[in-house]
């Protein structure tokens, strides 16, 4: 997500990352879920348990340089956070017969992208709060300029800026803001990702968000696009980016009662509701496809 303006701070020293993916054993149709840049697999949690719920095996993946500190990030770039995401989709696919992948902000990018490089292995995509430009309500002026930072940090500049998060962290539920953000401002980077945004990495996210901007037509498979109609982070024309671009089938849903970050906010449950729903009318069908005739 992308909040304050600019803000330069001291390099931060290294530390090393958290492990904190999860995996929940269920049934041969399985869910890949992608968490956004400088976040965790925790803002996943509460969907992966409801699917799992459901009966699907869940991964929460992990992306490349995340759950640790500023510097482990900046080691990383997009075509490293998209290599994990594969990487994980080969892990969960020995596992399963029917393989849906799920993104929240830039993970759905990263969602969107694994289906159009792998048509014939991504069954169907959710995207969560797709976020291709950071343009919500809550987003200042001077951070709706951060389009630019590929071209600023090629000429070498930017490397000690950030844009910090600020309120409302893209949480409407004011409880869950509260422990989600004091877990953020505290440092705790694995339960609740990194309190800024360095201009380096926004940079590499917009590399990708460009790139996949001109691939979305390769997506083939059905797609269920889910967006808050107030987003405060990515304003919901990002979900009718994806539901115009994509050439599979499209299931649109607009929650009138959360913020960006659909997967923890108070509309969470119809979340898992619809996403259960959709893999699993999926699944049906190709069970029927392939059911002899009688």
């Amino acid at each position: 997500m992308l909040g304050a303006p600019f803000e330069r701070r001291p390099a931060v020293t290294h530390t090393r990352i958290k492990q904190a993916d999860f995996f929940l054993h269920g049934s041969r149709a399985g869910v890949l879920l992608v968490h956004g840049l400088t976040g965790t697999p925790a803002e996943m949690r509460f969907v992966g348990k409801g699917l799992h719920r459901a009966g699907f095996t869940v991964h929460g993946m992990q992306l490349a340089g995340h759950c640790g500190d500023e510097a482990d990030l900046l080691r990383t770039g997009w075509r490293d956070w998209y290599r994990s995401v594969g990487e994980a989709a080969d892990r969960l696919r020995e596992q399963v017969d029917h393989l849906f992948v799920a993104g929240l902000s830039m993970g759905a990018v990263l969602a969107l992208k694994l289906a159009a490089d792998r048509p014939h292995e991504i069954d169907g995509v959710a995207a969560y709060g797709a976020t291709f430009r950071y343009d919500g309500w809550s987003i200042p002026p001077i951070a709706r300029l951060s389009f630019l930072l590929p071209l600023v940090t090629r000429l070498g500049l930017g490397r000690g800026q950030r844009f910090m998060e600020s309120f409302p962290y893209g949480i409407k539920d004011e409880r869950i803001r509260q422990r989600i953000a004091g877990s953020m401002l505290a440092g705790d980077s694995a339960a609740a990702g990194l309190p800024g945004n360095p201009w380096p990495s926004l940079a590499e996210f917009y590399q990708l968000a460009s790139r996949m901007r001109r691939e979305l037509g390769r997506v083939r498979a059905p797609c269920l696009v889910m967006h808050a109609a107030e987003d405060d982070v990515a304003s919901v024309g990002n979900a009718h980016l994806v539901a115009r671009g994509v050439r599979g089938p499209v299931e649109t849903v607009l929650l009138d009662d959360s913020y960006h970050m659909i997967t923890v906010d108070q509309q969470r449950d119809r979340v898992i509701a619809c996403s259960a729903d959709f893999f699993g009318r999926i699944v049906s069908g190709a069970a029927q496809r392939t059911a002899p005739a009688t």
